[in-house]
Parts: structure tokens; sequence; C-alpha cells
């Protein structure tokens, strides 16, 4: 039991990831928007000014891709891995095992603003999935592809890129980004919007004229969205 409990507080406080320099800050807000405090590592600003920041340019093929181009699988962190650490910051009334694994928690989706029970299991860990909220192959084709291994890692496992949602949807999103995909739950857009674009921006990506589009139709409903720190 003291073990349960000094890995609780490790994954709730703020951790660094070794090797990919992520640093980690729970969120018991999640589901509200957060400003942005000024740091080399985020972008500042309300997400409508940022987006208008980014560069505008085409797909680049999609030539060479593999989820391994971004390391394999989720980094580790004193022993948690990614999606734990995930699943423990975004789920409520977790309870965790002496590996560092949530074993059991409630989830209201972002996507589909349901309440979603996890049950690690064969049959059941995949209700709740870890969605890159800028798919991998997007990043891809969008800027990714010129970054160095470790910076793609660090993408692939930064907090701010990585929220638990419901496995269905996510597997229906796809790689699609905000011109071929937005979560069904309207309320949420505007963060989910801004939150790829806090990505984009943190990692010099970009974004093709029809997402550009599709971001901006989103925040002409909340013009004072902030992006999200983590």
């Amino acid at each position: 039991m003291k073990r349960v409990h000094k890995i609780r507080r490790m994954i709730a406080a703020g951790i660094v990831v070794v090797g990919v320099g992520v640093a980690l800050w729970t969120n018991p807000d999640f589901h509200q928007p957060i400003a942005v405090e000024s740091s080399d590592a985020n972008p500042e600003g309300q997400a409508a000014e940022v987006l208008q920041a980014l560069p505008v340019k085409g797909r680049a093929p999609k030539t060479d891709y593999s989820r391994e181009q971004f390391g394999k699988g989720w980094a580790e962190v004193n022993g948690c891995d990614m999606r734990n650490i995930i699943l423990h910051r975004d789920l409520q009334d977790t309870a965790i095992n002496e590996r560092c694994q949530v074993t059991s928690g409630m989830l209201r989706d972002p996507y589909t603003n349901k309440d979603i029970t996890f049950i690690r299991g064969a049959d059941t860990s995949d209700d709740i999935q870890i969605d890159h909220v800028v798919a991998l192959s997007d990043a891809w084709q969008k800027g990714a592809q010129q970054l160095s291994f470790e910076r793609r890692e660090q993408l692939a496992n930064d907090p701010l890129e990585l929220i638990a949602v419901d496995g269905p949807m996510n597997q229906q999103k796809g790689d699609g980004d905000a011109a071929t995909w937005l979560p069904p739950n309207k309320p949420f857009r505007c963060q989910y919007v801004a939150r790829q674009i806090a990505v984009k921006k943190k990692y010099d990506l970009w974004v093709t004229q029809a997402e550009k589009d599709a971001m901006e139709r989103v925040l002409a409903i909340c013009p004072g969205q902030t992006l999200p720190s983590a």
C-alpha cells in the first residue's frame, strides 16, 4: 500500500521525462481552458492569434512514415509509462497497482461527453485510448520529418499532445486533421483546436489552408480561447 501511495504522489507531481525533457503537470480542471504562462517551451497568446502565425503549406508526402519514427511506444518516467501517467491525469477516482498501472477509473470523455468506466484488462483497456491530438502521421506530413528523432520522440510523449478519450472515437478520428475530423462534442471543439495549435506551434509544424479555415470557423465562436499549457 505504501508503494502505491508513493507511485500516486510521483505521477501526480510535476515530473521531468528523462531523455526527452518533457515537463509534466497534473491538471484537475482538464476540461477548462488554461491560459499559458510565458515560457520558451510553450506558445503564448490566444489560439486565434497563434493560428495566424502558423505557416500554411500543402502536405508533404507520407514517404517513410511509421510509428517508430516517433519512438518505440511510450516513454517511461521512473517506471511509469506515459499512457498510465495520462490516464491518471485525465481519469477520476483512479486505482493504481504497484507496477504504476492505472487499473480502474472514470473518464468524462471530451470527444463524446459521455462517462466511461475504465477497467484494466485484455478486453477492456482499449475502451479508453490515449489520443495524439495532432495525429503523428499528420505531424509527419506537416514538418515533423524535418525534426530530429529525439524531438519527434518528445512530441509523441508530450502531455500537451496527449489526452485520454473514448477508444472507438479515437479510431474513427484516425489521422484526420481539423479539416476532416472534429469531436462530436461541440462544446469541446474550441479546446481541441487550441490544443492542436499549441502543439503545432511548439514543434514548428504547419497547417494546410483547409485545416486553417476549419480552425478559424471553430474559433470564431470562442475568440478568447486560450492555449493549454499541458
